[in-house]
């Protein structure tokens, strides 16, 4: 992948074509890349919360919004700030890190953890998963014990690649952006900087690195398909 053209793969409006499915839709017009809404997640949910139509919503907790027709077992654990929409599921176990703003419709699994996330509605991340600095996109999916790895061994600054293209991202911090429809197989591992196109399917057992383009088949480093419409 040219430079040119990992630039314009990696774009918000790429990546996301259903802006209407997330709370977080003003702020992601905003920036150019995704991971640059990151920084801006806490901030958002702290002016966000208390516009909430109180009718849909109820702050249960300083800092905590939850919304009336989610479904919080009472051994999930959710700590502030958190936005969590309407007819969402948080099943027993889930840790909520905070700096979460998770969307309607979406099921938040055992033993899952979340932290500094945007979940656009109809996510699913069901068992045994976490996801920290990350976007996840409209009706995307994560496979049983699959997770976002958000910081590097070394411990130097997350950049974006895609063969000798790269983008520098300036995060420390930086798990995954998987965009619209993305599906992701059981056990797998994104990398830091792991960036999926758009209803693209990566295999379970793989480990993810760099940018996956749309509409693929990931099935192992090196070894990407196009996707095959039915």
């Amino acid at each position: 992948m040219r430079q040119e053209e990992l630039q314009e793969a990696c774009k918000v409006d790429q990546l996301f074509h259903q802006m209407e499915e997330t709370l977080a839709k003003e702020l992601l017009e905003q920036v150019t890349y995704p991971w640059e809404a990151l920084k801006g997640i806490h901030d958002l949910i702290l002016n966000l919360g208390p516009t909430l139509p109180e009718d849909i919503y109820e702050e249960r907790e300083p800092q905590i919004w939850i919304a009336r027709s989610a479904k919080v077992y009472p051994t999930a654990t959710i700590l502030a700030p958190a936005i969590i929409g309407p007819d969402t599921e948080v099943r027993p176990g889930a840790f909520i890190r905070g700096n979460a703003l998770v969307g309607s419709g979406c099921v938040i699994g055992n033993s899952t953890e979340l932290k500094n996330v945007i979940i656009f509605n109809s996510v699913q991340v069901p068992h045994y998963n976490y996801v920290g600095d990350s976007i996840l996109g409209y009706h995307s999916h994560m496979g049983a014990g699959s997770i976002t790895s958000n910081v590097k061994a070394d411990k130097t600054l997350v950049t974006v690649k895609a063969g000798e293209a790269g983008i520098p991202t300036g995060l420390k911090k930086f798990g995954a952006i998987l965009g619209d429809w993305v599906e992701i197989g059981c056990n797998t591992v994104l990398n830091p900087g792991t960036v999926v196109g758009r209803k693209s399917h990566v295999y379970p057992v793989s480990m993810v690195r760099g940018m996956v383009p749309a509409d693929s088949i990931y099935k192992k480093q090196g070894e990407v398909a196009q996707l095959r419409e039915n």
